[in-house]
């Protein structure tokens, strides 16, 4: 529940995997100052939450605390030499939201204290408040790091295998049934993998970053989760690339099999059309209405004339087939 500070929630870390939630604005500032490990999550959509930070934070530069409640935000990270000021994005799992809409999590992390700030609602968020709750949560500052880049990763993956098979129906479609529907399909999907790629690239080297840095409150095994979680991105970083790229060769090939239907429907009726050219010719030539045109006086006229038509209808397409038309 967000008070008038602008906080959601508040815990104490005993190191132990425990968390006592925090109540009252004193009482939260109290224990995030002293040295013991403390966690407030803030929503910035809270003009509060600014002033908040501002009055009983002074020990943050102005910058950080801008940028903990800027309203755009791309992944990166700021080192400092008392904390890291740290900026990273998830799939958006909210209710009548678009995946590709990705939810930021902004963060400043020391060996004391963990400030989180978000616009939207974070799932990987919840899931360390209930590991907190049950005493299986994080112990430290490393931990709750990598447990959250863990959590923000793992819900990535089936969001891309699923426009990943998207894909692959829609090339199936292609080669089946191409159709100029298929295009907007296609356009959408390549355009989610463009806007995934635009968080999802940086964000890999925010990992990369992090992992190398010299922070007192990463450990080793902390290293090792986020070389894990760097390689993940990694390979996500490479999936959304070849979805891409595939997305546009399989629109070239929407626009090539469409082409070539069309090029082939107008090649059939410019074949109708050569064969009727003679037969109108012909037609309009005997139908001038003037004397002596052959056969005007003959009963069975007419249907020598037929004949004559279907001999020169007859005698195209030999000539046609003969030419290889068709």
């Amino acid at each position: 529940m967000v008070n008038d500070s602008g906080i959601i929630h508040a815990f104490t870390i005993d190191g132990k995997g425990s968390g006592s939630s925090l109540s009252g604005i004193d009482n939260i500032a109290e224990h995030i100052e002293n040295e013991h490990l403390a966690w407030a999550h803030f929503d910035a959509n809270d003009a509060n939450t600014k002033t908040w930070l501002e009055k009983e934070l002074d020990f943050l530069d102005e910058i950080i605390v801008q940028a903990l409640v800027a309203d755009e935000t791309r992944p990166r990270i700021l080192q400092f030499e008392h904390g890291t000021l740290l900026i990273l994005r998830g799939v958006n799992l909210n209710q009548d939201a678009r995946s590709e809409d990705m939810v930021s999590i902004r963060l400043w992390i020391d060996q004391y204290r963990i400030i989180s700030v978000r616009r939207r609602k974070l799932r990987a968020i919840s899931d360390i408040r209930e590991k907190l709750e049950a005493g299986t949560g994080p112990k430290n500052s490393g931990e709750f790091i990598t447990l959250l880049i863990n959590r923000l990763f793992g819900r990535m993956e089936p969001v891309f295998s699923d426009l990943d098979e998207k894909l692959d129906d829609a090339e199936e479609k292609v080669m089946e049934q191409p159709d100029t529907e298929l295009r907007q399909e296609i356009t959408a999907i390549r355009k989610q993998a463009i806007l995934f790629r635009r968080y999802i690239a940086p964000q890999r080297d925010v990992i990369a970053a992090l992992r190398t840095s010299d922070q007192p409150w990463l450990s080793v095994i902390d290293k090792r989760h986020l070389q894990e979680s760097l390689d993940q991105i990694i390979r996500y970083v490479e999936d959304i690339d070849a979805i891409r790229e595939r997305a546009q060769i399989t629109k070239d090939e929407l626009a090539n099999a469409l082409s070539d239907k069309m090029n082939k429907n107008l090649y059939m009726l410019s074949v109708v059309a050569a064969i009727f050219l003679p037969l109108g010719f012909l037609t309009g030539l005997l139908g001038v209405n003037v004397g002596g045109i052959p056969g005007s006086d003959m009963s069975s006229a007419f249907l020598i004339f037929c004949g004559m038509l279907v001999v020169v209808v007859i005698g195209q397409i030999a000539l046609f087939k003969h030419l290889k038309w068709f």
